[in-house]
């Protein structure tokens, strides 16, 4: 596995906070004015950056190809999945546009491409890394094709079988492309809790030695946490700047301040994960002394006496001897007198 993969000035990897992707996607609803809102609110949300999807309607679906279910559910089922995506297109002369305010927001552009042309198109645009579609994952001359312009590939993996998996990263690398984002994911809008089985990402990284993320299509951030809980590098979320808008996206979106309350999630998580390294803060080796206690005498102790058990007991704070002692002083002789409640110190014992 590649340590640290770059995407333009960012570094996606360990080593590294979670990279963050707001997913645009459609939810500009074909408007370029409403794509440079999704730049500028996706920037206000901390995320890293904002995805849109490069198409053409016409070499994605056939004519009559039908809506997914849950497209049916939030728009009209008189309307045929071609026409749909035929309203969603983002004409390509509006692409300059969209990249020069993200570099003047300062957040990353990506874009999936759904056919060779709209790869080429996007190559030909300078973009930093591509994003493949779940539905693309099975598709080996596609994924062989964008792999061979050698920037980084996030691989998003809804509806597949682990041996599927397998094989799209074999047809990846076989170009010589290591640098790969491999994602759990689940092909629903909304996807439900119980469905988002992250700990599939945990096997998929470890099974193909491969960073992994997580692409997320859950109504609440749960899923999201988890996923970062437990190793992603990157997560994915559908956004929008309204959910009652019409589309079949936004309803399954998060809103500006949902995604700012995630990407703060996810920053506070990476905060509570801290280091693989078992050691005591600053705060605790300031707290040790007033918790941790010292053997102390339970009555008072005369010069000469031999020290039993029953004679000494625990208590803080932990100014003298550690009780990991205990055995040690036991049978002992007192140096020196001690008071009731006094800790022993070295110096207490006749060694």
């Amino acid at each position: 596995m590649q340590a640290n993969i770059p995407i333009g000035d960012k570094l996606v990897g360990p080593d590294y906070p979670t990279y963050v992707i707001a997913e645009a996607g459609v939810n500009h609803n074909g408007d370029l004015n409403m794509a440079l809102d999704l730049v500028r609110a996706a920037k206000k949300t901390g995320a890293d950056c904002v995805k849109f999807q490069t198409f053409k309607a016409s070499a994605v679906v056939t004519t009559h190809a039908p809506k997914a279910n849950y497209q049916l559910q939030v728009t009209s089922p008189e309307e045929s999945q071609l026409d749909m995506l035929k309203k969603l297109e983002m004409g390509r002369e509006s692409y300059q546009a969209i990249m020069a305010c993200c570099r003047e927001e300062g957040i990353q552009f990506l874009s999936t491409p759904y056919n060779y042309d709209d790869a080429d198109f996007l190559q030909n645009l300078g973009v930093e890394a591509f994003k493949i579609a779940s539905g693309q994952l099975v598709e080996h001359p596609f994924l062989e094709y964008v792999a061979n312009f050698g920037k980084p590939m996030i691989v998003s993996t809804g509806m597949a079988t682990l041996s599927e998996v397998f094989e799209a990263i074999e047809v990846i690398r076989a170009t010589g492309n290591e640098q790969i984002v491999l994602l759990q994911c689940t092909t629903n809008y909304p996807s439900r809790l119980e469905d988002a089985n992250i700990r599939a990402m945990v096997s998929m990284g470890d099974a193909m030695d491969i960073m992994v993320g997580y692409s997320d299509h859950v109504e609440n951030n749960y899923a999201c946490y988890a996923a970062v809980s437990l190793g992603a590098h990157l997560i994915e979320k559908h956004f929008t700047l309204d959910r009652e808008l019409p589309g079949p996206d936004h309803s399954s979106s998060l809103e500006p301040a949902g995604f700012t309350e995630l990407v703060q999630g996810i920053r506070n998580i990476e905060a509570a994960l801290g280091s693989p390294i078992k050691k005591p803060t600053a705060a605790e080796i300031a707290n040790t002394q007033g918790m941790r206690r010292s053997i102390v005498a339970l009555k008072d102790l005369s010069e000469g006496t031999v020290l039993a058990a029953d004679m000494l007991g625990f208590k803080r704070p932990a100014t003298g001897m550690s009780p990991k002692m205990l055995t040690e002083v036991v049978g002992k002789t007192l140096a020196k007198g001690v008071s009731k409640d006094e800790p022993l110190d070295y110096d207490s014992i006749a060694w």
